[in-house]
Order: structure tokens, then C-alpha cells, then sequence
């Protein structure tokens, strides 16, 4: 390295950092516990051990292999990553964001079981600024994320603020009654039901009666195909956002719940999206919108507190079809409560939707600073 402390250097990751292997760990060895346990998807448990005691770098290894994590928390790594600790050539916050510039996913290795060597890792070509500079370049980028990492824990607690509502009004029965008292709390009339105790005025009936499917316009995109296409619009699949295309089949709000694969959580409850704007969709979703008063917001929130492991049929491929879907019985309540409850649903998920478009346009402007800071084309002052 020179001796020019101004000027940025040349250097084989090998030269400046060493690079860890993670350490095997069972499930059945997991103790719950705060500590963050990472395989190469990210975090997939919590321990109540570290394996590093300080804030680091996480590389996939196998499986996911290139991906990259940054932990500001001791923190475990199983032994399908590796892991990089702070030490006085580089700041540990640039040396991620380097990483991550570098898109370790072309050093992949292997046919049987892919995945990146430490010898490839460390022979490496990068430029690194001087120390200072390093953290300043740090700091823009990690101000961004910062961000969007607190639009994430807002968005968090928005939901949990509609489905507190919900299970208060339409699980426990203490919705407002006329005089403002909580219903079923203060003497509320309940009745009989193959459901349970319901309130006066409130019915069984079928999921079908308050949603309408859109299945029949799904398109299903083989990777070859949407690897032809510029990345535009949302391509979701049962579970997650999967890939961008660049045409799109539904404009607005809608529900997604998975139709076959990942269908459930591991308590028997479904996997749902809440989507809107401009989108595409395979045929491993079911694509959903309200009706009889409900809207997509108070849908979505009712469908996260339904058990839905009765319908699920398949053993090697779980599956959840129409007819099964549209069969549930449901309690259905007095639709002026639903208005009243639609309106509640509406506004946070406004919120909601005002930081997932802000994080977008963050992550953009992310994206587009890291590869121009990482090679000094932007310089900081």
C-alpha cells in the first residue's frame, strides 16, 4: 500500500482483511435466545450464543452463495458463510458496501453444490480509499439505509396497530358498541353459533361471499423469458416478490395468498402479500380483492388471522385451490362496522404504502451512489 494517504490504493481483498469460516449449528442445538443467526439467506434463528462478539460482515458461502449481511450485533454464522471482523486497514461499514459493489455472485464456483471459495474471495481487485474517506463514503450509504430500515420498523408497527384493531373488534367482540363501551365486555348481546359465540346481528357464511378472485389473468414467466426483459414492474410468485419485467397484467391494490408451495406459516396461517400499483403475477398465487364492504386492506388483515391448515391438501406439493379457499366459513359481521373499520385499515396502510415508496426511491438513489463512490468517480470531500 502507498505511502500517500490522499490517494486511493490498489488491493487484493487478501491483503487487507482475513476472512472466516462459520460454525456448524444444528436446530436442535438452538437455545432461543437475541443473538442473530445467519446462514447465506440472512438471518434464519435466534441463539443465545455469538460466535463473534463484535459487529461484522456476513458472506454466503453455499447455498445462497455472494450474498452479503451486516451485523452491528455479536452476532452467529453457521458454516455456509463467512464471516469478517473490523481490523485497522479498512472501516467494516465500507468494506460491506465494497462487497456489495464488487457482486461477489461472479466468483461462484462448482456444478454439484456451487458456491465461492475463500482463495477466490481473497485474490480479489479493489481500490480503497483512504481511512477517512472510507468512513465518509460509509456514512451517505449507510444514512440511506438507516432510512429505510426505519420506514421498515414504522411499517412494522403500522400492521400491528391494524391487526390489534381487528382481533379487538371482530375476534374479542369489544367493538364500539352504541354508547362507545366495548361490546362483549359490557354485556353485549352474543348468540349461538357452529363457530362459537358471535354478537347479535353477525353470521356464518363462506370466504366467497367477501372476496373475488382474479386468478384467471395470471401468467406464469419461465427465468429465461423475464431474463429477456428489462426490469420494470413487480413479478411476484406464491411467497415473494421474485423478479422485475418490464409489462405488467393488474393495476391497483389486491391480495396475494399462495396457491401451492409455500402456502402456510408453521402455525396454519396463510402466506399473503399486500400489493397494489402496477404488477405481475405467476400461477402460484391466488390474486384477491374485497366485496359485501370489505376493501383489500381489512381483507388482508382478515385472511392474516385465519387458520387455513383444514384446506390445505398435498402432501409433497402443498396446495390451497379455489374451491377449498372459497368454502372457509367465516364469521361475517355487521358491514357498518366493517366501513368503520375499513376506514382505520385505509389510513395505515396509507403510511404503510408512503414508506415502501420512499424506500424504493432510497434504494434507488442507494444503487446508483454505490458503484460511483466505490470507484471514486464521486469523491468525497
Amino acid at each position: 500500500m502507498g505511502k500517500n494517504e490522499k490517494e486511493w490504493q490498489e488491493v487484493r481483498l487478501g491483503d487487507i482483511c482475513i476472512i472466516n469460516y462459520g460454525k456448524g449449528l444444528i436446530k436442535s442445538k438452538v437455545i432461543k435466545g437475541h443473538i442473530p443467526v445467519y446462514s447465506s439467506s440472512g438471518i434464519t434463528n435466534y441463539h443465545n450464543n455469538s460466535l463473534v462478539n463484535s459487529k461484522g460482515i456476513i458472506i454466503g458461502r453455499k447455498g445462497n452463495a455472494g450474498s452479503v449481511f451486516y451485523s452491528k450485533v455479536p452476532f452467529f454464522c453457521i458454516d455456509t458463510t463467512f464471516y469478517i471482523t473490523e481490523n485497522k486497514n479498512y472501516d467494516l461499514n465500507f468494506l460491506y458496501y465494497n462487497l456489495i459493489s464488487l457482486n461477489l455472485t461472479n466468483y461462484i464456483t462448482g456444478t454439484a453444490v456451487p458456491g465461492i471459495t475463500r482463495r477466490d474471495l481473497y485474490s480479489i481487485n479493489t481500490k480503497l480509499p483512504p481511512l477517512e474517506e472510507q468512513k465518509k463514503i460509509a456514512s451517505i450509504l449507510s444514512s440511506l439505509d438507516d432510512k429505510i430500515e426505519l420506514n421498515n420498523r414504522m411499517n412494522k408497527i403500522l400492521e400491528e396497530m391494524a391487526q390489534t384493531i381487528f382481533k379487538e373488534w371482530f375476534v374479542n367482540f369489544n367493538f364500539p358498541s352504541e354508547d362507545g363501551k366495548p361490546y362483549k365486555d359490557s354485556g353485549g348481546k352474543m348468540i349461538e353459533s357452529e363457530l362459537g359465540a358471535i354478537p347479535e346481528g353477525w353470521r356464518i357464511g363462506k370466504l366467497d361471499e367477501i372476496i373475488e378472485l382474479f386468478d384467471n389473468k395470471r401468467i406464469p414467466l419461465s427465468n429465461i423469458e423475464r431474463e429477456k426483459k428489462k426490469k420494470i414492474y413487480p413479478y411476484y410468485g406464491a411467497a415473494s416478490l421474485m423478479d422485475y419485467v418490464d409489462d405488467y397484467i393488474f393495476d391497483g391494490t389486491y391480495v396475494l395468498l399462495g396457491e401451492d408451495g409455500t402456502v402456510i406459516d408453521l402455525k396454519g396461517y396463510p402466506i399473503l402479500q399486500y400489493v397494489y400499483g402496477k404488477f405481475w403475477v405467476n400461477n402460484h398465487a391466488h390474486v384477491i380483492k374485497g366485496k359485501n364492504g370489505f376493501n383489500e386492506e381489512s381483507l388482508f388483515i382478515l385472511l392474516k388471522n385465519l387458520n387455513v391448515r383444514s384446506i390445505v391438501t398435498g402432501a409433497v406439493q402443498p396446495k390451497i385451490n379455489q374451491n377449498n379457499l372459497k368454502s372457509l366459513k367465516i364469521i361475517i359481521p355487521d358491514k357498518n362496522l366493517i366501513l368503520d373499520y375499513n376506514k382505520i385499515s385505509k389510513s395505515i396502510f396509507n403510511k404503510i404504502k408512503f414508506n415502501q415508496i420512499e424506500n424504493q426511491k432510497l434504494a434507488s438513489i442507494r444503487d446508483t451512489l454505490l458503484p460511483k463512490l466505490m470507484s471514486g468517480e464521486i469523491r468525497v470531500k
